[in-house]
């Protein structure tokens, strides 16, 4: 797609959101996280860097609705070890490419980068991000988020916050 994308206001909506998604995750206010998705909505975290058949895929995440509201209880109540002393992170959305946008749905690609903070120890991860945003007059709402981290293949340490 060409740059001039950017001056679409239906993209401008979407990295909004985009951006709005990246400050409730820093400072942690899940519940409002996982209202931004619509009731279909996916969020995945492949490990295959390849892949777009998810379904049949190994990954470190795949949720629905359902599983999505397990994470945000997970990491908001009790004990759990991603609750319990959660990093501290900061991310930086940016480097935005447009793969399609008509009225009704807009992807876009970008790049992240969290940095947290966590026992004493600074950790940075890069990855690449598609959001799939739904546009409504009742307000956008993100149907697919897919983090394809840059070292998905290795060995992942439990993290204590949402990517």
């Amino acid at each position: 797609m060409s740059d001039l994308t950017f001056t679409d206001p239906r993209v401008l909506r979407a990295i909004e959101l985009i951006w709005h998604e990246a400050r409730l995750l820093d400072i942690k206010d899940y519940p409002a996280w996982e209202q931004l998705y619509t009731d279909d909505g996916l969020y995945v975290i492949p490990i295959d860097p390849d892949t777009e058949d998810f379904e049949s895929s190994l990954n470190m995440v795949y949720d629905d609705k359902r599983m999505r509201n397990l994470r945000v209880q997970r990491m908001t109540q009790g004990y759990a070890p991603s609750a319990v002393a959660a990093a501290r992170t900061v991310r930086i959305v940016s480097r935005f490419t447009v793969d399609s946008v008509d009225d009704t749905r807009v992807v876009v690609r970008s790049a992240q980068i969290i940095n947290a903070f966590k026992r004493n120890e600074f950790v940075t991860l890069g990855g690449e991000l598609v959001h799939t945003i739904t546009l409504a007059d009742s307000g956008d709402r993100i149907s697919r988020k897919v983090v394809r981290l840059i070292d998905s293949e290795d060995a992942v340490r439990a993290s204590g916050y949402l990517l």
